[in-house]
């Protein structure tokens, strides 16, 4: 019988969840599940669990995009939960909006992981006319569930807002493609190359470019270029690409997909082992943490009403920053039917790799 390895994984520390929101003194601890006490406010809203959540479910199913085992998968994500803990206050029609455009993105995700650089590229391009050209149709399914996100999130994003999201949607693609391209060489980046990547196929730009839509904001496009609102920005990003790496490490190996993942570049980039690695990503959580709390007092001023507009928009990082921790323990999506056992534990014991999940089995209609 094969001896697994384990690895611990570390958890944002309670008192810094409070702080990213309300503010206060630091006490580091690792925690194998969030605190309880914690405020509402930063808590995930389940007003919308049942209707819009639904609609969306359904939306995305019709288009029958994966196969059976697929499918089993991708719904074991509960991809709505996500977006009910990271838009909790989000409107009915902006939350439904949120949903199909997770959706959206974990199938572009899921697809572009079983293809090499050439189909990835040319599945993200689909997306991408789509998203720029109303008037694109291919016929395929992945344009006409695109169409169908662009029209309800046109409708009412602001000009600002529409234009960095188009901008964001362009990087995503290019780096997703790019992702495929290594895959395919077999290539591991250094730290630093990676991180840039990283930012981008993640698709958290994407993630938070949706908060302007749900919040009825229209930044200043002066906002975005201020290096301080961007150093919390990127604090917050690294935060949730970073905790959903480990996380999301086991599932991946396990497939085979390990290489873009922030703890394999740390085992290549600094010579050490699983666990180091893991330990290091725990440590550098508390570092980025800090510097967002700091980044965020010295955000300057642009007039009281850019400042109000400013203050939610930094908000919203704060509740994808949490919500994003608490589902990743909430359903099977990364840890499979042991997840409870590992929000408890803290403690992940390594998939022997599948056969199966090695071989390219996305179903999907690209063409």
């Amino acid at each position: 019988m094969r001896n697994f390895e384990k690895v611990s994984i570390f958890e944002l520390p309670s008192e810094d969840l409070q702080r990213c929101v309300a503010g206060g003194e630091l006490s580091h601890r690792i925690l194998s599940r969030p605190d309880e006490t914690l405020t509402d406010h930063i808590k995930a809203s389940t007003f919308y669990s049942s209707r819009p959540i639904c609609q969306s479910a359904d939306w995305i199913n019709n288009y029958n995009v994966f196969t059976d085992r697929k499918k089993a998968f991708f719904m074991q994500g509960c991809n709505e939960l996500l977006v009910a803990h990271t838009y909790p206050y989000a409107g009915y029609e902006q939350f439904r909006t949120c949903c199909d455009f997770v959706n959206l993105l974990f199938v572009v995700d899921e697809v572009s992981d079983d293809q090499n650089g050439k189909d990835a590229r040319a599945t993200g391009q689909i997306y991408l006319n789509t998203m720029q050209d109303p008037d694109f149709d291919d016929g395929s399914t992945l344009c006409k569930i695109t169409k169908d996100f662009r029209k309800r999130y046109m409708s009412s994003a602001g000009p600002n807002t529409a234009r960095r999201f188009l901008k964001h949607c362009d990087d995503y693609i290019e780096c997703v493609s790019r992702e495929a391209e290594l895959r395919e060489q077999g290539e591991v980046l250094d730290l630093a190359s990676f991180v840039d990547l990283r930012r981008e196929n993640s698709a958290i730009r994407l993630c938070f470019g949706l908060f302007e839509y749900v919040l009825g904001l229209d930044l200043p496009q002066e906002v975005f270029d201020d290096p301080t609102f961007m150093e919390a920005y990127w604090a917050a990003a690294d935060m949730v690409c970073w905790a959903n790496d480990v996380y999301s490490y086991d599932m991946e190996q396990r497939k085979g997909l390990s290489g873009n993942n922030i703890v394999t570049v740390l085992m290549k980039d600094r010579n050490i082992e699983l666990q180091a690695a893991s330990d290091y990503i725990g440590l550098y959580f508390k570092v980025l943490m800090d510097r967002y709390l700091d980044a965020r007092k010295r955000i300057p001023s642009w007039g009281p009403e850019v400042d109000a507009a400013v203050a939610r928009y930094m908000d919203a990082t704060a509740h994808w920053v949490r919500g994003n921790l608490d589902w990743s323990f909430e359903t099977q999506r990364y840890f499979g039917a042991r997840f409870l056992e590992v929000k408890e534990t803290g403690i992940v014991y390594l998939s022997p790799q599948s056969p199966e999940e090695l071989i390219s089995d996305s179903g999907s209609e690209s063409d």
